[in-house]
């Protein structure tokens, strides 16, 4: 009673206060202690500042995969600041990028990207909204549909005619079998993407300098208070010099198109070029979306530079593995001469008769995915995957190179063997999460159905007119398969191999 005979002389003004003050302390408390219950996914021990960047070493596709083997398929580390959600197993996959898809595909902001790609207004990097779904959307039917990509098929047999080319006159010499396939899938993109071949040393040190600075650490990504040791140490500089070269670059490969002779009416127009496609659709006035030139040129980029990288690293493992295993090369040599028949080349049509050869290449994607640990995507809001709760704004990395490794899902998971895609449904759409090469979900590659029919060709016409052997009598079983793992992942040293005619 003395209580509340006290309360009753305090000015109403500080009782209520009071009252305010127990009334946000008791919210405090059980939102504490709610936030304690939850149900996070198991993690490292981390170190003060930098997080677990520690833990992933100069392999973080293969360090990820130790640590899920201990910490279980779904972890959450700390690079950094940024909480990071890291899947490593089928089921976690298909949940990202199926059953929560829409809450899963968004992107993180990303110092390089956002510097390379014009504050990431292209489609790999730009965050999840109107503006991204509008760009995909005009990507997939306007420059990568079935229809389009056909059109470009003699783009394919020249180039790879020039290739075969290079090769036969190289029989005897050691071949750089990495730059034999950068300079093929240079040649047709920039083709397909710009009108013309890249010519000259210049341009194709701008590209590789562009390449490498993707896969620049920005501390500021991760740590953001200490974003200014990227200014100190020159990596955004560098960058920002890049990226004005590069630019500099588009905006005059622009120009020539608005400048060229426009197309007659009625005439065909499977010749365009991508960039005379999006400036058509630039100036379309029927059209709800408006591509702004920013959007434009980081299109082009990004459509010349990733398909770039990937399809030619994709190609250079598939040709290590059948040199590796020389049981594969014979009997695929044993499909293509069934179905060339003593041709003197291996067109599309003879490809879509060749299921071995098919699943050469699904094999090799498996061990060997281009990009890894896919791009990062961005959590848009609380969720409960496998029986964790995820916060918003989590960041999120798939080990696509370990799900393809997992012995759980294959059998002798290390070893080459691409009888195990015979008489099976997967396919490069994204719907079987045992196999993710190039995603799944709405982030998954809209490139894909460019690239195969490259990398298809390409190795069939290899592989049926040459043998191939390595240097200085290492037997072909020994070739050293190491890798390195920026965003793409490359070998470690270059495919160096002695060719000789089959026929």
């Amino acid at each position: 009673m003395e209580i509340f005979s006290s309360l009753e002389t305090l000015p109403l003004s500080l009782f209520s206060c009071t009252l305010l003050l127990m009334l946000i302390m008791c919210v405090k408390w059980i939102s504490f202690g709610s936030k304690n219950k939850r149900n996070m996914p198991p993690s490292p021990r981390k170190l003060p500042i930098i997080g677990n960047f520690h833990q992933l070493g100069s392999s973080p596709n293969r360090s990820l995969q130790i640590l899920s083997q201990k910490y279980g398929p779904l972890m959450l580390l700390h690079l950094g600041s940024i909480p990071t959600l890291v899947a490593s197993s089928a089921e976690a996959a298909q949940e990202i990028t199926k059953t929560h898809d829409l809450a899963f595909c968004s992107r993180p902001s990303l110092t390089m990207p956002n510097i390379l790609l014009y504050n990431s207004k292209s489609i790999a990097f730009a965050p999840y909204g109107d503006h991204w779904r509008q760009l995909k959307s005009l990507v997939v039917l306007k420059l990568l549909g079935n229809t389009r990509v056909k059109s470009y098929q003699k783009v394919r047999e020249d180039e790879i005619g020039h290739m075969i080319r290079v090769l036969g006159e190289s029989c005897g010499n050691i071949v750089d079998m990495g730059s034999i396939f950068g300079s093929l899938t240079n040649n047709i993109i920039s083709r397909v993407a710009l009108g013309r071949k890249l010519d000259g040393s210049k341009h194709k040190k701008l590209v590789s300098e562009f390449v490498n600075t993707f896969t620049v650490f920005s501390i500021g990504s991760y740590i953001p208070w200490l974003s200014w040791v990227d200014q100190l140490i020159g990596s955004v500089a560098r960058a920002e010099k890049i990226a004005k070269e590069c630019d500099e670059l588009v905006e005059s490969i622009i120009e020539e198109h608005v400048n060229k002779k426009k197309i007659e009416d009625g005439e065909s127009n499977e010749g365009e070029d991508f960039v005379d496609i999006l400036l058509d659709l630039q100036k379309d006035d029927t059209s709800a979306y408006t591509l702004q030139r920013d959007s434009l040129k980081g299109l082009i980029m990004e459509a010349f530079v990733a398909g770039t990288e990937t399809t030619q690293t994709s190609l250079e493992w598939a040709m290590s593995e059948l040199i590796k295993n020389p049981r594969v090369m014979k009997k695929l040599q044993g499909e293509l001469s069934e179905i060339a028949q003593g041709r003197s080349v291996v067109s599309e049509e003879d490809v879509e008769k060749m299921p071995y050869l098919k699943a050469v290449i699904k094999e090799a994607l498996r061990l060997h995915p281009p990009i890894p640990l896919l791009l990062p995507r961005k959590l848009m809001q609380d969720v409960k995957v496998m029986g964790y709760d995820i916060r918003g704004g989590t960041q999120v990395i798939i080990n696509a190179w370990a799900i393809g490794r997992d012995p759980n899902l294959w059998e002798e998971s290390n070893e080459f063997k691409p009888e195990r895609f015979l008489n099976n449904s997967i396919n490069y759409q994204g719907v079987q999460f045992v196999w993710l090469p190039f995603g799944a979900g709405r982030r998954s590659c809209p490139g894909v159905q460019f690239s195969v029919p490259i990398m298809e060709v390409a190795l069939a016409n290899i592989v049926y007119k040459f043998d191939m052997a390595l240097p200085n009598n290492i037997k072909n079983e020994d070739l050293d398969m190491t890798e390195t793992c920026g965003v793409t992942l490359h070998r470690r040293s270059p495919l160096l191999v002695l060719v000789s005619p089959r026929f």
